[in-house]
């Protein structure tokens, strides 16, 4: 079953607020045997599909046209993935609530809390630095031992995320893995996509680690990444690699595997010491978002007649259907 995504520019609904579309311009449609059915999303930050504001109305005539005479459609485009079908341990949007993001995803609440704490102890490490070295535009070069040891430790951390996601060798071990094999998670993870910046330093620009990465340069274009093994196996020669900049980078790095492998929202949402850490330093938002890369649920419509247009309500929620899961794709 394949959906649409596109522009809403209109609402165009009986008993609906006509001006909905202005804070959820986006939309993202599909149809049933019976039924179209249409989600609301939001524009911006990490383009929440708002699940509360389902319309669901009795088929007649395309789909096409139904969205572009309810919702204003333009820019429409196909949605690469199957609706009610996600990848494992890949984020999308339209993944917000805590239990239906585990069962997408495969992971488990305690898996993420595990995480949490690991990245507990980099960003506490990296506020540490912030007290001895104001990060400014002109710090971001400055080097030391505490540089050195959090940008080893932030990276270790990282290659324990890239870790979960790259192919059994035939005998069930992991083989040795480079940059040249890890870069090809660049895109199948949307890694490229995610931005952050510091909240309790506005001198400083926003961070994108991955934007840079290339298969074609897979360890020189991801600098701080290649800075930390130089620094590593060669401190007495690399030792100006271990920079402040690219302990930021390294620390944020992880921030957004975890983001990806377990949603963005427990990091930014839960009412717990490590949401208040997180919300303290940091700010994050999808940059170049393709509405194309979405999740979308499938909705199990019951034998009766509902020939109106309608929202979402607590009563329907058990119609919503659990995601299949799909293995990532090398």
């Amino acid at each position: 079953m394949k959906a649409i995504a596109y522009n809403n520019t209109a609402t165009n609904l009986p008993d609906f607020d006509s001006n909905i579309h202005n804070k959820h311009n986006r939309g993202y449609a599909y149809e049933t045997e019976s039924h179209f059915i249409h989600f609301y999303g939001q524009g911006c930050g990490f383009y929440i599909i708002s699940v509360g504001l389902m319309v669901c109305h009795k088929k007649e005539g395309t789909l096409a046209d139904w969205v572009t005479k309810f919702f204003g459609a333009t820019n429409v485009v196909n949605i690469e993935y199957e609706v009610g079908f996600a990848v494992k341990g890949v984020w999308r949007p339209s993944l917000y609530f805590y239990e239906d993001t585990f069962q997408a995803l495969g992971v488990t609440e305690n898996e993420m809390r595990l995480s949490e704490n690991a990245l507990r102890l980099l960003i506490s490490k990296l506020d540490e630095l912030f007290l001895f070295i104001e990060p400014c535009k002109g710090s971001l070069n400055v080097y030391s031992h505490k540089t050195r040891e959090l940008l080893i430790l932030a990276c270790t951390e990282l290659e324990n995320f890239w870790q979960n996601y790259m192919p059994k060798s035939k005998n069930g071990k992991s083989d040795r893995f480079t940059t040249k094999d890890y870069v090809k998670l660049l895109d199948r993870l949307f890694l490229a996509d995610f931005e952050f910046t510091i909240n309790t330093h506005d001198a400083l620009p926003s961070f994108r680690p991955f934007e840079k990465w290339t298969a074609a340069n897979p360890t020189s274009s991801l600098i701080w990444y290649d800075s930390y093994n130089k620094t590593k196996h060669n401190r007495q020669t690399h030792f100006s690699s271990a920079t402040l900049e690219n302990c930021i980078n390294a620390v944020i790095a992880c921030l957004i595997m975890h983001c990806v492998r377990y949603s963005p929202f427990p990091m930014f949402e839960q009412n717990n010491t490590f949401s208040s850490l997180i919300n303290q330093n940091f700010s994050a938002r999808l940059v170049n978002f393709d509405p194309a890369k979405v999740y979308l649920y499938k909705v199990h419509i019951p034998e009766r007649n509902w020939y109106y247009d309608r929202f979402w309500d607590p009563k329907a929620e058990n119609l919503i259907l659990p995601f299949e899961q799909m293995e990532i794709r090398y």
